[in-house]
């Protein structure tokens, strides 16, 4: 791997590490320091690499660099005096003497009290993602503005009162109490399952899959799997979910970024050994008394898995579905529900139940009634489809829709 390659792949895999083990020592008081601590070393990973080329080992360069800077800073910086000489009853005279430990074990420790900390409930779930993002998954503002198609004074703002709300809730960088392990899980699964999502469903840079973003969640819920206290059903149907989902990412996506419908999507470019491990981790779900909306999802996700388009299949993912949304709602799961009951009993009574949504500021639900009308009124079949048009946001998928209206007003299209 070339340096100009190799410098940002470092820094979305090793720059939150530094970040989670810095933080950990100073404080959400002082994030902000751990932050630049970290950037500050990938700078001079730039500017040294640069002139002297590749150290022989870049990872351990850069763990070295980030200890001394971190060592310098505690000797120079007023909050080493103010407060971490205090918590961690050293001297300034001792400050080459501070253990800042980047061994893989305490990184792993760190990062999974962040995600605690980072999803503590006295935030929103919006600045939960976006703090996630940046401290947990080291993404600029740039590309979490993005990811949430706004602005970066927006976000900027948005992570500045988070960062305030848990100063002053007094949030501390620490695995939650067993007593509140529980629901506190819940909340973390939640910003997980919906920064997954975020990349899943993404209509930003005119794409529709983030795969990094839906990597950095599969590998954040691991982390939550790796941890005994954390290795419970629902995070193991959590991480099913997103491998079954993510087995088909190379499908899902054609050469300019249009999104390829399930029936059409080349088999061959499945990943099995995803679907694989999928499997496993629903297995492990299995385990537990609880059905969480996860497990509900997972199992679709599994029976999509199979091509075979039989009766059974279809009538499997209804129930599921019609579950599902009496469990939790949610306008995707309802949507996707009527494409299920389309297949399973047909289109008629599908748009008996899609017109009841009523989803209409939905570009999906205009793309659904614009499949169920064609071939029964390909009138109303355009007219939802030009509504979901002037909805959608990415340029390959209006080129898709743009194609599909053509070829009904030229009577050529079969859905």
């Amino acid at each position: 791997m070339q340096e100009n390659e190799l410098i940002p792949h470092l820094f979305r895999t090793e720059y939150s590490k530094i970040t989670a083990v810095l933080c950990s020592l100073f404080g959400f008081e002082h994030i902000e320091i751990a932050e630049d601590i970290a950037s500050d070393t990938f700078l001079s990973a730039s500017e040294i690499w640069g002139l002297k080329g590749l150290p022989e080992n870049p990872v351990a360069w850069l763990y070295t660099v980030a200890k001394n800077k971190a060592k310098n800073t505690l000797k120079h910086q007023a909050v080493f005096h103010n407060k971490i000489v205090k918590q961690l009853n050293y001297d300034a005279q001792r400050a080459d003497n501070i253990e800042i430990d980047l061994s893989p074990r305490n990184i792993q420790d760190s990062q999974l009290q962040m995600i605690f900390a980072v999803c503590h409930p006295a935030i929103q779930a919006e600045a939960q993602i976006g703090l996630a993002l940046r401290v947990l998954c080291g993404f600029g503002i740039s590309e979490i503005a993005d990811a949430f198609l706004t602005g970066k004074d927006t976000i900027n703002k948005r992570l500045l009162r988070a960062k305030e709300r848990l100063r002053a809730e007094q949030i501390k960088i620490e695995m939650p109490p067993e007593a509140e392990l529980g629901s506190r899980l819940e909340a973390v699964l939640r910003t997980l399952y919906l920064l997954f999502n975020e990349g899943y469903y993404s209509a930003s840079y005119n794409t529709t899959l983030r795969k990094d973003l839906c990597f950095e969640a599969m590998r954040l819920t691991l982390l939550l799997i790796e941890n005994d206290s954390t290795n419970q059903p629902a995070v193991n149907a959590l991480l099913s979910l997103m491998c079954f989902q993510a087995s088909r990412f190379e499908a899902r996506t054609g050469e300019n970024g249009e999104t390829i419908l399930y029936n059409d999507q080349d088999i061959s470019l499945w990943d099995q050994e995803l679907i694989g491990r999928g499997k496993q981790f629903l297995s492990h779900a299995s385990k537990g008394t609880t059905l969480s909306k996860y497990h509900i999802e997972a199992a679709i996700a599994c029976c999509h898995t199979n091509r075979e388009d039989s009766q059974e299949k279809w009538d499997n993912i209804l129930q599921l579905y019609t579950h599902l949304l009496q469990l939790e709602y949610s306008p995707v799961a309802a949507l996707n529900r009527a494409y299920a009951l389309a297949k399973a009993r047909g289109k008629t009574q599908a748009l008996a139940e899609a017109r009841q949504l009523q989803l209409t500021d939905h570009p999906q639900y205009h793309i659904l009634l614009g499949e169920l009308y064609t071939g029964i009124d390909n009138q109303k079949a355009i007219s939802h489809l030009k509504t979901a048009l002037g909805l959608t946001r990415s340029s390959a998928d209006k080129a898709i829709l743009s194609g599909k209206i053509a070829h009904l007003e030229a009577g050529t299209y079969r859905s």
